[in-house]
């Protein structure tokens, strides 16, 4: 029993006995040979049975005592040279767990100092030796360490939050290497050691676990940092595992070991960071399959809830389901999903657009990587998800997502092909569209590895490199020289005849454009002479302009002419001269033919589109009516209607006065510039005393189906157009004395439709809001509408924060904004307070 206990009994009484001396001995050789007594317990070699007692039990509390003595006299005794080997080196060269607890608590406990300097200084150097690493490959040979698991999340905290520790006691004078964009790499690079010492020992028979590396990771993720580790740490991964059966075990082991609850935080940047999906498969292996949390990540968090993702994102995690037979049944039950949520036409109404582009990414691609006999057995699925996707998507009332349910529906019908049938849609192609219907072609291999894109070339591949182009620029320069030098390419000497500008001819008609807006009319109604019918179209606007007498005569008629007619003789340019005509005529004789339009606006036997072109023209006339009329708008543009030649700048002798006159301003420098023209006339305001004719006769009838027109029901596209236009009208009155009453009608109508599930017109209901805040007087706000603000300022916030639509939420943001704004400003005129009182 004694023998068994002498060791730990002298190992203790050694240690005392050198406490006893660095506390009490003045002498220098004392004190050195007290240090070395303790190093000498480290250099016996980790067999002996001393060295394990003392880094058992006694090593913490050796450094723990030189922390608490670190102003003690006898350390200003030595030198530097000793200070370093002797008090230094015990903190380097024992447990390094355990001089990582004592080293983080004495940077904690100790103020600005000296004294805090050298243990920052000793940190610091811990760190650059490789210590980390050895921290971990400690923890990676004892499969079953005796630590606690308090002990252990101890030393997870103070090596994940090291930067943070650091910067809350040193800051401002924080060391640049425990900055997080040094110290996270640093750390990566010692877990990829540690994981590298583990495969050398797994090959030589030594067994290893994996388990304190995967905490390590799993908080280091969960806590903010994995952008910093798995950059360095996945491309070295992706190499090391390319031809490596071993490393590939170990990543599957340490993603097998990553704790639940840090699972997730791992896997969705691991899937960023990652070079394609075959890399994404050598490292994680089947995780998906035997891991819960994992599959729940990859196959439905990552592709239906989030949509912040590149679009490579996609392509590595559906790649990687498909590159393995047995995850191809985790492939086919991601497409049902994502099929589903595309065709749902609830999802359709109220997510996210950039959601929706995401959903129908993940569709595509999933149905690329289908192979035929797959594309058999969910054919009927694939048919059902496209015919009523499409359905929804065409419904919409937003442009975009109605081209995205096209370009899927062409996609997916070429896929399934059935009896060779394919839908062909008319739609613009812009960069969305295009990188959709890329996304049918599969991508192969992965993308370079970060090594080889990042090895720096020799300078004789650069000088190889540097021959081969100019040998081609060379090549090239050889081929076009010639073409100089030819003699059979030079022109004749007496063809030097410089052709006839033939820019400016125009193709003789026989008909003749009408002179009278009365014969203009004529012909639009009976003529069934295509070129005659064009011209009339084309100059109908100059003469209605130039005619006002003669226009107030046929106004109505003619706008019920244009209003009817169709593009049936294919005129280039129809419906912009048809729609300017009609803003002419709305123009020039305001209010009979504004209640025509208003009336027919409701009445039965119209077409979608042309309730659509009533209230397009609508607007544009009030816009042009709210405009100061400037010197010779009405003439030129009468003359420009009836002539179609163009006139030659030389017929204007003012031309180059002109010319000159303004590259004169535009080479001048001034330091500062005067009022160099007169101040603006004053004008009328022309649709202030008709905005009534424009906006009220638009709010009759709202409510009454009708067998065609359902306002409320199926035809919200017209519905948020109509709340649109109502709400320009409403910005276009500022200033006029029926601004306030339109203000509260247009608030009572939107209010009934605020929740409409379409984006459209929730977009206009707040268009409308806005303007309404922008137009009234602030006076008549709180005048008039004091009962309705509150519940209107409670409405709008609670579209700012959760309406799925960005551009509601903004929209709402603007008009709280602008609410505000006029409360405050009448709220602080005590002059309107009094009055209000």
């Amino acid at each position: 029993m004694m023998k068994s206990i002498a060791p730990n009994t002298e190992v203790r009484l050694a240690v005392s006995q050198c406490f006893r001396t660095l506390s009490t001995s003045t002498d220098n050789k004392s004190i050195i040979a007290a240090l070395q007594t303790l190093h000498s317990h480290l250099d016996e070699g980790p067999e002996s049975k001393t060295t394990s007692e003392f880094r058992r039990a006694h090593f913490t509390r050796t450094l723990q005592f030189l922390v608490s003595n670190i102003q003690a006299d006898w350390l200003r005794s030595l030198t530097a040279a000793q200070r370093t080997e002797l008090w230094d080196g015990l903190f380097l060269r024992g447990p390094p767990e355990q001089a990582l607890l004592v080293l983080m608590e004495g940077i904690g406990e100790l103020r600005p100092s000296t004294n805090l300097n050298h243990l920052v200084s000793i940190t610091e150097r811990f760190l650059q030796s490789g210590r980390l690493a050895d921290l971990l490959w400690s923890y990676c040979l004892e499969a079953g360490a005796s630590d606690s698991p308090q002990l252990r999340e101890t030393l997870l905290g103070r090596i994940v939050s090291l930067p943070d520790l650091t910067a809350n006691k040193l800051h401002p004078n924080n060391r640049p290497l425990f900055l997080p964009q040094q110290y996270y790499p640093l750390l990566a690079k010692e877990m990829l050691a540690a994981l590298e010492k583990t495969c050398q020992a797994l090959k030589d028979g030594t067994d290893c676990s994996l388990t304190f590396v995967a905490q390590t990771l799993g908080k280091l993720c969960i806590q903010g940092h994995s952008g910093l580790v798995l950059a360095v740490m996945a491309p070295r991964l992706s190499v090391c595992t390319h031809s490596d059966m071993v490393w590939q075990r170990v990543c599957w082991k340490l993603l097998e070991n990553v704790p639940q609850r840090w699972m997730e935080s791992v896997l969705t940047r691991l899937v960023q960071v990652i070079s394609g999906p075959d890399a994404l498969g050598r490292i994680i292996g089947n995780l998906v399959l035997t891991n819960k949390k994992a599959q729940y990540v990859i196959t439905h968090k990552l592709l239906l809830l989030q949509y912040k993702y590149e679009t490579q994102v996609l392509r590595t995690v559906l790649g990687y389901l498909a590159s393995d037979r047995d995850r191809r049944p985790l492939l086919l039950q991601v497409l049902q999903s994502v099929s589903q949520a595309w065709a749902n036409p609830s999802a359709v109404k109220h997510t996210p657009l950039e959601q929706q582009l995401y959903v129908s990414k993940a569709l595509l691609l999933c149905v690329s990587l289908l192979k035929d006999s797959e594309l058999q057995e969910l054919r009927s699925e694939l048919l059902q998800c496209m015919l009523g996707g499409m359905q929804s998507h065409l419904d919409s009332s937003v442009v975009r997502i109605r081209r995205m349910g096209m370009v899927v529906g062409e996609c997916l019908s070429s896929r399934i092909d059935i009896n060779g049938t394919k839908l062909k849609f008319e739609y613009e192609q812009d960069e969305e569209t295009q990188e959709l219907l890329s996304l049918m072609t599969p991508v192969t291999g992965d993308e370079p590895e970060l090594e080889s894109a990042n090895r720096v070339s020799s300078p004789q591949e650069i000088n190889e490199v540097i021959s081969s182009t100019q040998n081609t620029s060379s090549q090239n320069k050889s081929k076009t020289a010639p073409s100089k030098t030819d003699p059979d390419s030079d022109l004749d000497s007496d063809d030097e005849l410089t052709p006839y500008d033939m820019s400016g001819d125009q193709e003789m008609n026989e008909a003749s454009a009408p002179r009278y807006l009365r014969d203009c009319l004529e012909t639009l109604i009976s003529s069934e002479d295509a070129v005659r019918v064009e011209l009339s179209l084309r100059v109908a606007e100059g003469l209605v302009r130039k005619n006002v007498f003669a226009t107030r005569e046929i106004s109505v008629q003619l706008t019920k002419v244009l209003l009817h007619m169709e593009d049936k003789y294919n005129i280039n340019g129809f419906l912009t001269l048809r729609q300017t005509t009609m803003v002419a005529l709305t123009v020039t004789d305001c209010i009979p033919v504004t209640q025509y339009l208003t009336t027919e606006f409701y009445s039965l036997n119209y077409s979608l589109r042309q309730r659509l072109d009533i209230l397009e023209v609508l607007a544009l006339a009030a816009q042009e009516l709210s405009k100061p009329i400037t010197g010779n708008r009405d003439l030129s543009l009468g003359v420009a209607a009836t002539t179609d030649v163009t006139p030659y700048p030389g017929d204007n002798p003012v031309h180059w006065r002109q010319v000159v006159e303004k590259r004169i301003q535009s080479k001048t420098k001034r330091l500062s510039k005067g009022a160099v023209q007169p101040p603006a006339k004053a004008t009328p305001n022309r649709y202030a005393p008709v905005a009534g004719h424009f906006f009220f006769p638009l709010l009759r009838n709202y409510d009454k189906p009708q067998v065609t027109f359902d306002l409320l029901g199926s035809d919200h596209l017209v519905l948020g157009r109509l709340i649109h236009t109502l709400g320009l009208f409403m910005h276009l009155a500022v200033n006029a004395p029926i601004a306030a009453h339109m203000g509260r009608s247009l608030l009572d109508f939107v209010w009934a439709v605020r929740y409409h599930v379409d984006q459209m017109v929730r977009r206009g209901v707040l268009f409308a809001v806005c303007s309404v805040f922008l137009s009234m007087p602030s006076q008549n706000l709180l005048a008039d509408l004091s009962d309705q603000l509150f519940e209107t300022r409670t409405w709008l916030a609670d579209v700012a924060e959760g309406d799925p639509d960005a551009d509601c939420r903004n929209l709402a943001v603007q008009s709280l904004v602008l609410l505000d704004k006029s409360l405050k400003k009448q709220l602080q005129d005590p002059q309107a307070l009094s009055l209000e009182s």
